[in-house]
Order: structure tokens, then C-alpha cells, then sequence
């Protein structure tokens, strides 16, 4: 696995991480479908073997059962792996969560604290603000954040679904390694709003979850019906109605391109993500996919191939909202 700078502060990286959120239920319901504890862990060594010790989870998964899991998977090798998370959906004392944001001082250093404590370590890697507080400025979280930076607590920081402006404002006060934001063929928008211009400039690494358009770029589903009751994915217009079946018909086409050159469509999704310069944690709770997904590092795309790929989905077409109305309120742009 080749190994990357993320930003320009020192963190080095497989160039191909691990979501780690499907492992575990979240709020009382399963995010794609049951998962299955003792595989979950299965895939986290394997990918450890396939040099992909790049981890991605969040406090609100669970909320807390994705660290803890993390946590056992783990133990007596935490300095084999990287270990990214994140805060700022409010978990209360109890463990719920009330979604609500929170950035403010106090509320990242409890969350920190609990983090820590739930991933069994005395540090975190990469830890970054989930979602923009909009009753707290931006410059007071960082602020947090960086003295945990100071105490050795967290290395590096980041943040997660943000505009430029947040950006700029938040790399003045603390420098920031990473953005995190949805991004694959299906999802551009961070092209679109330029602050992939942003990145470049600031030298800020792009985290790229959902690169495998949180499963249609799988090339697996053919029915809106194949998700479990309990799935998330229903909620989502880009799974509902009409839009479901015009994206169905736009991965055929990606589905072709994969198959001429002998490769899964997940892997060609992923590869045209590394080929963009960015780095995808595509998401999985079983070892045949975290196998494939890592086996994506070696596949190498052509100008012409890459051509191919965006003339059929195009920058700016339309695949539907990424969540519902509410949820959408969430990305600062």
C-alpha cells in the first residue's frame, strides 16, 4: 500500500483507508444492513495486513459502539494504526444522541475526553468536528482543539462537510491537515463550491467517505427493495423514486469500463478517486470488500479512461440529495 502525506504537518497515511461506521448500529438502527461483531474485527486485522491501517470512525456512531469496538479490535496493537474521529453531534451523559450540534470549548474536551476513553488510548490521530456548530464561531472550536493539540491528547485536527470560509477561518487559528466530506463519481459538489481550490492551496489533505456513492457504485444494486427495512439509505432521495433507477442507469455504464479492464466496479470507483488526488476510506464490515477495496491502490487509470468516466457522469449532474431536507441543513457551504 502506498503510503501519502495528509496536509502538511507530518501525518502519513495509507492512501487507502477503512470507514469504519457500518461495523455498528447507530440510534437504534443499522446504517447498511446487520452487522456481525466478530467479522467486523476480522476485516479490521486483514486490513492491517493489507497495510490499510487507516481508520475512520465518529463518537455519534453508536453513539460510543463503534469506538469501543475499535477499541477490542485493537488492543495491544494501537501503534500499528491510525485512528481518525470525530465530535460535534452532541452525545449527552447518558449516551444519547440529541441531535444537536456542539462546538463549543467545553463540550470538545468532554468529547474528547470520552473518546479517548472509549477507543482504550491517551491519543488520537486525526480528530476532526463532525458538523459546523452555527451558534458557536468556528474560531472558538479550533481553539479547543488545538489546546488538545498542546496537551498531546490529538496530533493533527480537521474538519468534516465545510465552505471555504469555514476553512480559511479555521487554518488561521490552528493548521488543519484534513477535510472530510462526501465525494466520489456521484457526489462533486465540493468541485463545484471550489473548495477543492481551497485544499490545494492551503495545502489541506481531502477525506473522501462515501466513494463508492454509499453503495451504487458497487455495481450491486439493482432495486431500491435490497436494502433492509432498518437500512438508512431509504430516507435518502439519491435511493428513492425515479432518481434510483436514472442512477442505476448511469453505473451501467461505469459497470462496462470496470469489466473491460478486468476489475470490480467498486475498485474503478475508488481508483478514479486516488487518481483525483484525494483519499477515499470506503466503508465495509467484511473482509471480502476490504480486500477489494485495497487492492484498488494498484490500479492505475488512464487520461482517456478517466475521460470516459466523467463525460458519463459528468461534473454537475444531478443523482439526488445525499440526505433528506433536514439533514442537508448540516454541510456548511
Amino acid at each position: 500500500m502506498k503510503i501519502i502525506n495528509l496536509g502538511r504537518q507530518g501525518l502519513k497515511v495509507p492512501e487507502v483507508g477503512l470507514g469504519c461506521m457500518g461495523m455498528t448500529s447507530m440510534a437504534g438502527f443499522d446504517m447498511y444492513g446487520k452487522a456481525e461483531e466478530n467479522e467486523a474485527i476480522a476485516t479490521l486485522h486483514r486490513s492491517l495486513e493489507l497495510g490499510g491501517n487507516f481508520l475512520d470512525t465518529a463518537d455519534m456512531y453508536g453513539p460510543g459502539l463503534n469506538e469501543r469496538l475499535i477499541a477490542k479490535a485493537i488492543k495491544g496493537n494501537r501503534d500499528k494504526y491510525i485512528i481518525s474521529t470525530k465530535f460535534g453531534y452532541e452525545v449527552d451523559d447518558t449516551e444519547q444522541l440529541t441531535w444537536n450540534y456542539n462546538g463549543s470549548k467545553t463540550y470538545v474536551k468532554k468529547a474528547a475526553e470520552r473518546s479517548l476513553k472509549n477507543l482504550g488510548t491517551d491519543y488520537i490521530d486525526l480528530y476532526y468536528l463532525h458538523r459546523l456548530d452555527p451558534n458557536t464561531p468556528i474560531e472558538e472550536t479550533v481553539e479547543a482543539m488545538a489546546e488538545l493539540v498542546k496537551e498531546g491528547k490529538v496530533k493533527y485536527i480537521g474538519l468534516s462537510e465545510v465552505s471555504s470560509a469555514t476553512i480559511r477561518k479555521a487554518h488561521a487559528v490552528h493548521p488543519l491537515t484534513a477535510v472530510q466530506t462526501e465525494y466520489s463519481l456521484f457526489e462533486r459538489d465540493v468541485e463545484e463550491a471550489k473548495i477543492t481550490v481551497t485544499l490545494a492551496e492551503l495545502g489541506i489533505s481531502l477525506i473522501a467517505y462515501s466513494p463508492l456513492g454509499r453503495g451504487f457504485l458497487t455495481g450491486q444494486l439493482k432495486s431500491p427493495d435490497d436494502f433492509p427495512a432498518d437500512d438508512f439509505r431509504r430516507s435518502m432521495p439519491r435511493f428513492q423514486g425515479e432518481q434510483f433507477y436514472k442512477n442505476l442507469e448511469l453505473t451501467s455504464a461505469v459497470n462496462e469500463i470496470a469489466a473491460e479492464k478486468g476489475i470490480t466496479p467498486a475498485q474503478l470507483a475508488i481508483a478514479w478517486v486516488l487518481a483525483k488526488g484525494h483519499t477515499p476510506i470506503p466503508g465495509t464490515k467484511r473482509v471480502k470488500y476490504v480486500e477489494q477495496n485495497m487492492a484498488a491502490s494498484d490500479v492505475a487509470l488512464t487520461i482517456e479512461e478517466m475521460h470516459r468516466l466523467e463525460t458519463i457522469i459528468p461534473l454537475g449532474t444531478s443523482t439526488g440529495d445525499r440526505y433528506d431536507a433536514n439533514a442537508m441543513t448540516s454541510i456548511d457551504r
